[in-house]
């Protein structure tokens, strides 16, 4: 490719993803698009996936269990995209290997924070790639890793942890001294989403951490775009966006557009996000996505009405709808679901076939 966006946006977390995952050839993920290199290694590696080919090399050999877990934990370290639980979890499931949300939280729990990206820093890629890229990372972080998966090139990640350089320390933390003790992304549970919902809490003020407001409902991203224009949000609301998800979509849109207004308007540390959409790898604040099950299956956003309390709670993982659980399931069961948005074609099909969120909105 020419390049991705500087900032730690999905698609620079894949990349830095892949690269950890032994699939790209080194410094792939952070060489910037306009260096002469670029073209040399773009060359190399096509010239390597024929090589690979024509020696009967399969996928499956390089995306195992053990390499998955290395690309987690390197994504939780960089403080990546919320996205890349979706494209993991949607890898995993088509190579029949085991990963749930919890792996996720479980390894956030145990991988620190060693470098922040725009928008939640000042720092861009090319940062990265300046302090030795993703192999200086790896080795930052060696002793968390399986180093004995097979790479590209020939060999294995151990070969390239052990000729990286980190060149600038005081950007790439070692793992003693990183920017905080857990990892980019939190998975939280609770009565609002027994599956699970993600946000990236490397992006979101300490402040917000933990935090109970009233909700305002809306049924789509026009809905909660045209409330945030007209300016009649108040700190401390919790926006709810439902049916926005894999089936409700269809297609679990990003909602970067109303989250980008909510920091233009000044109430990106001060006004919550809860959707069964998606957001942005760029998406500050605290923007709670993926909630499962969505509402167009009767989850319990769908339950939500306009003044409820919903309670956040980031260190005990918990997202919960504060209405007593017997009126929850009231309301349920007198739930209809709204019309379908699309009704032919692909659109149609997935919407009658995603699976949920949680398990990585694969068909």
């Amino acid at each position: 490719s020419f390049g991705v966006c500087s900032m730690m946006g999905t698609a620079s977390t894949m990349c830095c993803l892949v690269e950890a995952m032994g699939l790209a050839l080194p410094s792939a993920a952070t060489l910037t698009a306009t260096a002469d290199r670029r073209h040399r290694l773009s060359c190399l590696s096509g010239e390597r996936i024929v090589e690979l080919v024509r020696t009967g090399a399969r996928f499956s050999q390089f995306l195992t269990r053990e390499s998955l877990t290395n690309a987690i934990r390197v994504g939780l370290a960089i403080g990546g995209s919320s996205n890349m639980v979706l494209h993991l979890l949607a890898l995993a499931a088509e190579l029949g290997i085991p990963l749930t949300l919890d792996d996720f939280d479980r390894l956030s729990r145990e991988t620190p924070l060693l470098i922040k990206f725009k928008p939640a820093s000042d720092l861009c890629l090319t940062d990265l790639h300046e302090a030795g890229g993703v192999s200086a990372l790896l080795k930052q972080m060696s002793r968390l890793l399986t180093l004995d998966c097979p790479v590209v090139e020939g060999g294995t990640l151990r070969n390239r942890v052990e000729q990286a350089v980190v060149w600038r320390k005081r950007i790439l933390r070692p793992l003693d001294s990183p920017l905080a003790p857990e990892g980019g992304l939190a998975v939280l549970k609770g009565s609002l989403a027994p599956e699970g919902a993600v946000l990236k809490q490397s992006g979101v003020n300490s402040k917000m951490f933990v935090h109970t407001g009233p909700a305002k409902v809306f049924d789509s991203e026009e809905a909660v775009r045209d409330h945030l224009l007209s300016k009649m949000v108040k700190p401390g609301d919790v926006l709810v966006i439902r049916y926005e998800g894999p089936r409700g979509g269809p297609g679990m849109r990003e909602l970067s557009i109303p989250a980008a207004i909510l920091v233009g308007m000044g109430l990106g540390d001060s006004v919550a996000m809860v959707t069964d959409g998606r957001f942005s790898g760029a998406t500050r604040g605290p923007c709670i996505g993926h909630v499962a099950p969505e509402a167009a299956l009767r989850g319990p956003l769908a339950a939500v009405r306009d003044g409820d309390l919903i309670a956040i709670d980031i260190p005990n993982r918990r997202l919960d709808l504060k209405v007593p659980e017997s009126e929850i399931l009231q309301r349920l069961s007198a739930w209809q679901p709204p019309p379908p948005k699309a009704s032919v074609g692909f659109l149609d099909l997935y919407r009658r076939l995603a699976q949920s969120a949680s398990r990585g909105a694969t068909l």
